[in-house]
């Protein structure tokens, strides 16, 4: 299908010049990263005493998080400031990611840059704060209750890795929508054949949330699966916004 200027050319790159950009585009990300780390290392431990909130709720009070190593609590500070640092410089990431993919954008989409970092990082933040609020609690409160009959000895380093895992792993997860309407201003992807998909995207959705889901409960796993769900969609009225934009500029 034609683009919205018929008449205009895109930059045509080379192999050689794609690598070189994306590793300026990953330079740039790791130092934005890098930068965002040591600003957050100097409030890590209250970073993490509200990251550790949702636990210290079912705890019994005066109970704390064990560690066994001596380099335990140290790195768990490293690995603290290292995920405050991937949402602090969210928007910076996301501006390289715009950068390496708009060559292949026509020029009034290449415009829409500010709408794409401040959608992304939006989306990124609410699948933070969606695992925060809502699913990692819920994961805790059943599996303590499933070993009511135990004393607990959790662990900082357990405790983070799993927190860790829920968090990056629905933050990405939010990101579908923007990664639809990005793959659909590229050409890549189509609303219908999305649609015509839909029965592979329930499957991979199915499985990622299995994966992310602590517990093989159904419960648990459709705390993650129908928000994904309905961003899937979501992202498929973008690519049908998408569409109609280029069909009426053509």
């Amino acid at each position: 299908m034609p683009g919205p200027g018929r008449g205009e050319d895109l930059p045509r790159m080379s192999l050689l010049d794609h690598l070189e950009e994306l590793r300026k585009r990953l330079f740039a990300s790791i130092l934005a990263i890098a930068v965002a780390f040591f600003a957050c290392w100097a409030v890590a431990r209250p970073i993490f005493g509200f990251l550790a909130a949702p636990i210290y709720r079912y705890l019994p009070p005066g109970e704390k998080l064990a560690f066994l190593g001596v380099t335990d609590a140290f790195m768990l500070y490293v690995k603290v400031a290292g995920l405050a640092a991937i949402f602090v410089a969210s928007p910076v990431v996301l501006y390289q990611v715009w950068r390496f993919v708009s060559p292949g954008l026509y020029a009034r989409e290449r415009r829409m840059a500010v709408p794409f970092i401040v959608s992304g990082t939006g989306f990124f933040l609410a699948g933070g704060a969606f695992a925060y609020y809502v699913a990692f609690p819920f994961a805790v409160q059943f599996l303590l209750e499933m070993g009511e009959d135990f004393k607990p000895v959790i662990t900082v380093e357990r405790y983070f890795s799993f927190l860790m895992t829920v968090i990056l792993g629905l933050g990405v997860m939010f990101e579908l929508p923007v990664l639809i309407v990005l793959l659909s201003m590229i050409g890549l992807v189509t609303p219908q054949f999305l649609l015509r998909k839909m029965r592979w995207a329930v499957l991979i959705i199915a499985f990622l949330s299995a994966l992310l889901t602590p517990t093989p409960d159904i419960f648990n796993m459709s705390l993650f699966f129908f928000p994904t769900m309905g961003l899937y969609l979501l992202g498929i009225a973008g690519s049908l916004l998408v569409q109609w934009l280029r069909r009426r500029r053509a």
